[in-house]
């Protein structure tokens, strides 16, 4: 027994002995010390990753002046056009200096004349980027913004009215809650009114008592 306890110390001395020699060092390459935080960041990072894109793409969408938002084959822009510049004027922190008009698909084509369908559409672009970079020069005057107006042609995404509205009325009507009502406020003070009274009223017997 006598053997097996030093010789228990012994290694127990030697494992102390090597541990202080090679410090952290021997540990860390066992074992990963950054576990699990290294494998949580490169999870978020994947997700993130393909996430990424997505949002991009909508915020290109988001920032695009339509065509409905014109006047049929011109320039000219729409009241719903012009609220939506003045939307992404304001847009907080700092509005994004990368805005987007569609392509003219409001351009009469005739099939004798291809090439004149082409210079119309071009022709048309340019106006409604022209005039783009009016409205917003004008909506942020004293601001020192500058804006790049670009033309692409993306396909317009967007939900039918009638079940969007379904949707929406359904959320409305979610919402459930009790407020208290002006009559029964009424009738708690009407309640604490008729107790101060008979109090005044207990009081008013003593006095005559005297």
């Amino acid at each position: 027994m006598k053997g097996f306890i030093s010789k228990t110390m012994t290694l127990a001395l030697a494992c102390g002995g090597l541990a202080l020699a090679g410090g952290c060092e021997s540990y860390r390459s066992i074992v990963d010390p950054c576990y699990p935080e290294r494998y949580e960041y490169q999870a978020r990072r994947e997700v993130v990753g393909a996430i990424a894109p997505q949002v991009l793409n909508g915020h290109v969408l988001d920032q695009t002046v339509w065509n409905y938002q014109f006047e049929l084959g011109s320039d000219r822009l729409t009241p719903g056009g012009m609220e939506h510049l003045g939307f992404l004027a304001r847009r907080r922190p700092a509005p994004d200096p990368n805005v987007y008009v569609q392509t003219a698909q409001d351009v009469t084509y005739d099939p004798k004349a291809p090439d004149r369908f082409a210079e119309a559409r071009a022709n048309l672009d340019n106006r409604r980027v022209q005039a783009v970079q009016n409205y917003l020069m004008a909506q942020t005057a004293g601001r020192h913004l500058t804006f790049d107006v670009t033309v692409h042609d993306p396909n317009e995404v967007g939900l039918g009215a009638v079940p969007v509205g379904v949707a929406v009325g359904k959320m409305y009507l979610g919402y459930q809650g009790n407020l208290p009502t002006t009559a029964g406020a009424g009738a708690s003070n009407v309640s604490g009114g008729g107790g101060a009274t008979g109090g005044g009223g207990g009081g008013a017997p003593a006095g005559g008592g005297r």
